[in-house]
């Protein structure tokens, strides 16, 4: 542990569902302490969210990983007072609560910072702390909707398409991950904490590249176009003459030219409008015969295995059967596997990057609910009828 990154660093998570969750669960990864509080009677929904085998979520086995975890209910006064004493020795809080709901508690930045200077609140929502949408509930569906996200995603002439997971929950948690590291960085020179304030409109938004400059100085709005691109073509997915699915992406003027001399069309690549990508764009309708064609006459070993000695952009559209087996996530162990009391070797996700001299691992999968309660509140100073006397009030 002390080799890692974050080691000493302290983190409690009070969040839920998913963004903040999975900022905490970053940080753990690479060594910071990381403790979960839950309510005593309604856990983090994540441990209910997806499959479960024998009655255990296996979603939390996942978000829940190299986190203790503890009960508290922060609206009793024992609870509220508990939370203090970890906060005076914490370094960071993320929380993810409707605005005001700390502050209701009366464990707002006011009575935090006063127990802690040095503490970073990391507040994720919705929509932010403020504006007119801040208190409506918030969920990273309505950041995809809202940004513009859905509004790119599908076929032309079909609905919106949102995304069949936490798209826009998975981008806030890393850029909230982020955000937490640049405001420990800022602690370094001035000594004290700070509120971070993540909504989850925004991230999203940032990952959609420069639309509200294009609309902005041209008046323009990107439009769907299903799996083909504005920029470049060809790029599609394309199926094969087995049945399966690859795609294929130009972003560079030489891989489309290794493309067509590739599929046998050659001759495209002296036309005017080949010369960049927008051109290119403009005519998919011929780049995609082209290239469709020539893969639908081969299977997909084949034309992976062509595209690769062609130095072309290929890759085959796996599900994630394929993913667990496939050789190069083995090689970079991006799929690793994990003991678990529960079900013995388990497999899932590895942190993610590697560090040459301080790597980050998976020390624990998710633990039961309120599993490190006494522990934590033992190492915290209280005694064991103090804990008694919390549960008796409800507390934890």
């Amino acid at each position: 542990m002390s080799r890692t990154p974050l080691h000493g660093l302290r983190v409690l998570d009070l969040a839920t569902l998913f963004a903040g969750p999975l900022a905490a669960t970053a940080l753990g990864d690479f060594g910071a302490e990381v403790i979960k509080v839950e309510h005593p009677t309604k856990p983090d929904p994540s441990r209910g969210h997806g499959p479960a085998k024998d009655g255990i979520g296996l979603w939390w086995k996942h978000l829940g990983r190299n986190k203790r975890t503890i009960t508290l209910n922060l609206s009793t006064p024992g609870g509220r007072a508990t939370l203090l004493r970890l906060a005076a020795t914490t370094d960071v809080i993320i929380e993810n609560f409707r605005p005001g709901t700390l502050e209701k508690w009366d464990l707002g930045w006011p009575e935090l910072s006063a127990v802690n200077p040095r503490l970073v609140l990391t507040r994720v929502t919705g929509f932010g702390q403020f504006g007119p949408y801040a208190h409506r509930p918030g969920f990273g569906t309505l950041a995809e909707a809202m940004s513009g996200f859905a509004a790119l995603t599908g076929e032309p002439d079909a609905p919106p398409v949102l995304p069949p997971f936490g798209l826009a929950d998975s981008i806030a948690g890393l850029a909230t991950a982020f955000a937490v590291l640049t405001a420990l960085a800022a602690r370094e020179r001035t000594g004290e904490g700070q509120v971070v304030d993540l909504a989850l409109i925004e991230p999203m938004l940032s990952v959609l590249g420069p639309q509200p400059t294009w609309y902005d100085q041209l008046g323009y709005v990107q439009q769907r176009t299903g799996n083909r691109s504005a920029n470049n073509a060809p790029r599609n997915t394309y199926r094969t003459a087995d049945g399966s699915w690859v795609a294929v992406s130009t972003s560079a003027q030489s891989v489309a030219e290794r493309v067509m001399r590739l599929v046998g069309r050659p001759e495209l690549i002296d036309e005017p409008w080949f010369a960049t990508g927008a051109d290119r764009a403009r005519h998919a309708d011929v780049l995609d015969r082209a290239v469709g064609g020539w893969i639908a006459e081969r299977t997909r070993d084949e034309v992976v295995a062509a595209f690769e000695k062609a130095e072309a952009a290929v890759a085959p559209v796996q599900d994630v059967r394929e993913v667990m087996t496939d050789p190069q996530y083995q090689a970079l162990d991006t799929v690793t596997t994990v003991d678990d009391p529960d079900f013995g070797p388990l497999r899932m996700q590895n942190v993610l990057f590697r560090l040459s001299d301080t790597p980050g691992a998976i020390r624990w999968t998710g633990r039961p609910h309120g599993a490190d309660t006494d522990e934590v509140l033992t190492e915290l100073g209280l005694t064991a009828a103090e804990v008694a006397a919390l549960r008796t009030e409800g507390a934890v």
